[in-house]
């Protein structure tokens, strides 16, 4: 990663930010995007105390201007960009029989129309340097999840998104990665969507007994460093996207019996 260009979206918290520090820490100057410009700054900080040379930007990529910023203050600061990694994300929890349709438009929004706007800003420069196009996807891009309509339908459109961007860019030499972390200990659960569009403020699960954010961060960098085209990980994601493959009708039941424990779900 030594001297080479990361461009980071929603990187104030979780898995974003961890990966600021994991590729900076690496050699890599690094560019953080972030609509709260409190956290912004706060990641900004910590980034400096680390010694490692970066940029922030405000702003939210589901809006295309942002999107554009992003990428245009990246080339203006650093000249080239060699690796985009789409972090940015809303998760939600709600039946779909109860939520605001307007939900899963804002979902669709910043997991799906983001990763599409920073990508196709992106592009010429990743062209240029042989670079690599990461999306943060989810096991729920792999097995539709009750209560997570609007996310699951979000990163199942980045994993086709980003497979269909795979094999056109095969002759030019960018990589495209896709990466599952499965459930991981982030920030992403307490801002999660309710049926109104407000955020829950908490988490229905454990978080403590979850990979962490800097633990994905790391196989995120290994995987880029070595190019590969996607992963999934814990045991569980795995096992989820292996017998969701082989057995879907039996992971039906199973999914559903383990959302039916989160405290009023379903």
């Amino acid at each position: 990663m030594k001297n080479q260009v990361v461009l980071i979206t929603g990187g104030t918290s979780g898995i974003g930010r961890a990966c600021a520090f994991e590729f900076g820490r690496a050699g890599a100057r690094v560019v953080v995007t972030g609509r709260d410009a409190a956290k912004l700054a706060g990641t900004a900080q910590a980034l400096a105390a680390a010694g490692i040379e970066h940029r922030t930007v405000a702003g939210d990529v589901g809006v295309l201007t942002d999107a554009n910023r992003a990428v245009a203050d990246t080339i203006a600061a650093f000249g080239r960009l060699d690796v985009l990694i789409n972090n940015a994300g809303l998760s939600m929890r709600a039946k779909f029989a109860d939520v605001d349709v307007r939900v899963l438009e804002q979902l669709m929004q910043t997991n799906f129309f983001g990763t599409v706007y920073v990508t196709k800003a992106a592009l010429p420069y990743l062209l240029e340097s042989k670079g690599t196009v990461v999306g943060v996807s989810s096991i729920a891009g792999y097995r539709g999840l009750p209560g997570r309509t609007g996310y699951s339908a979000s990163k199942f459109a980045m994993n086709g998104f980003l497979e269909a961007l795979r094999t056109e860019l095969l002759p030019q030499g960018v990589n495209v990665l896709t990466a599952a972390p499965g459930f991981t200990a982030s920030n992403i659960r307490h801002t999660a969507l309710l049926a109104n569009g407000q955020p829950q403020h908490d988490t229905p699960r454990d978080e403590a007994k979850m990979m962490t954010s800097e633990e994905v961060a790391q196989h995120l960098r290994q995987a880029v460093a070595k190019r590969q085209r996607s992963f999934v990980l814990t045991g569980e994601g795995k096992l989820v996207v292996f017998l969701n493959k082989w057995l879907p009708g039996l992971m039906d039941k199973m999914v559903l019996n383990n959302f039916r424990k989160e405290e009023g779900e379903l």
